[in-house]
């Protein structure tokens, strides 16, 4: 394993800045996640690395060797694809080991590589298959197999899991997990589902148009996301955004009113000094810290327009006459809520919510978070 540094990569189609001067440093061993919406140039990123892509400017420093310039092949990298790319003609073992007989490795060496990688992935009894007789699952650990049998010094993975259904992807992301520790590679690892990001990732990067808009633990961006995009981005539902304007503010507090919403909110200053009266703002609240009937803070009352019972949790959305949030296109204006797996709710029913101001986020005419929920700032 070795450690990737990334120094002021800049990657250009022409006029189009797809990457728009990227640094970070991975540390041997690390798992990163790259996540961002579709366009954000995370998947650009990932092949610059590799030597699939040629980059504008910037340097990439593999174990202390800048490798920009350099074949594929000579980078130290081995990259796993969303499509698997298997030789349908050879058998599972042949895949595996065949990086290695174009590098005129011998053949003792290439079946020591093939049965170690074999075993890591539990692929042992199909190593003499085609992939045409394997399962999806079967398929991607042979593309990871052919991976670990090179050795590299840097993994990367291109949203190998999205091709899975369900059940497959939730297995594989075990596997992917336990493989890290085991082999205790260092990762660099490209997908859009939060699920793989949060569970497997030592550190997320989240990318948008084509640069870093937050790099930190899994828990560090959901609990203290830097700005309205990390915040929005991060969590399923999505954080419900409310427009809002400070009325006054003092040393101690600043109060705040929330369009649409009855009462004005008074909140104790945790980091939100540069606000002052006058000011417009935007208030964040995750779908988890409603709770039915409370009467603190923020109050409200909205009829359910979409009940999702999914078994651990629902989820509800709904259509407030006054309240309303912003920036929500895939919720239509809706507040998103979730509850418990005992709420019972059904479509059409009026229900009255409450949420602390504790639990409030607060993002400035910027889009930079400059509040953020008390208990986030305790547990840090």
């Amino acid at each position: 394993m070795s450690s990737l540094e990334l120094k002021d990569i800049v990657k250009n189609y022409g006029a189009f800045e797809a990457l728009k001067g990227v640094s970070c440093a991975v540390e041997p061993g690390e798992f990163v996640v790259l996540v961002g919406p579709s366009g954000c140039g995370k998947s650009t990123l990932l092949r610059s690395i590799a030597g699939l892509e040629s980059i504008s400017s910037g340097e990439i420093v593999i174990g202390g060797a800048d490798v920009v310039g350099r074949e594929p092949a000579d980078r130290g990298v081995a990259m796993v694809f969303q499509n698997y790319a298997l030789y349908p003609h050879m058998t599972v073992a042949q895949n595996m080991g065949f990086a290695l007989k174009m590098a005129g490795r011998s053949r003792g060496e290439i079946d020591q590589a093939v049965k170690r990688a074999a075993e890591i992935l539990r692929i042992t009894p199909q190593l003499d298959r085609k992939p045409k007789a394997l399962s999806g699952g079967q398929k991607q650990r042979v593309a990871i197999g052919r991976a670990i049998t090179r050795s590299p010094d840097v993994f990367l993975f291109d949203e190998p899991l999205s091709n899975l259904d369900a059940a497959l992807r939730s297995q594989m992301r075990i596997e992917l997990g336990r493989l890290h520790d085991e082999l205790r590679a260092t990762i660099i690892y490209v997908t859009h589902d939060q699920t793989e990001a949060m569970t497997l990732a030592d550190r997320i990067v989240v990318m948008n148009d084509g640069h870093f808009a937050q790099i930190g633990s899994p828990l560090e961006l959901y609990n203290r996301p830097a700005n309205r995009f990390v915040a929005g981005f991060l969590g399923s539902p999505r954080m419900n955004f409310f427009n809002a304007a400070v009325v006054s503010a003092d040393p101690a507090n600043i109060t705040v009113r929330v369009e649409g919403a009855g009462d004005d909110l008074v909140l104790p200053r945790n980091g939100d000094a540069a606000l002052e009266a006058g000011g417009r703002i935007m208030i964040g609240i995750r779908p988890e810290a409603f709770a039915l009937g409370a009467e603190d803070g923020l109050t409200f009352a909205g009829i359910a327009r979409v009940v999702e019972n999914l078994g651990r949790e629902t989820l509800l959305y709904l259509d407030c006459p006054d309240l309303k949030t912003v920036d929500s296109e895939s919720q239509e204006g809706y507040v998103a809520v979730q509850q418990s797996s005992q709420f019972t709710g059904r479509h059409g029913e009026r229900f009255s919510f409450g949420v602390s101001a504790d639990a409030f986020f607060v993002f400035d005419g910027d889009g930079n978070t400059v509040r953020f929920p008390s208990s986030t700032i305790s547990s840090q």
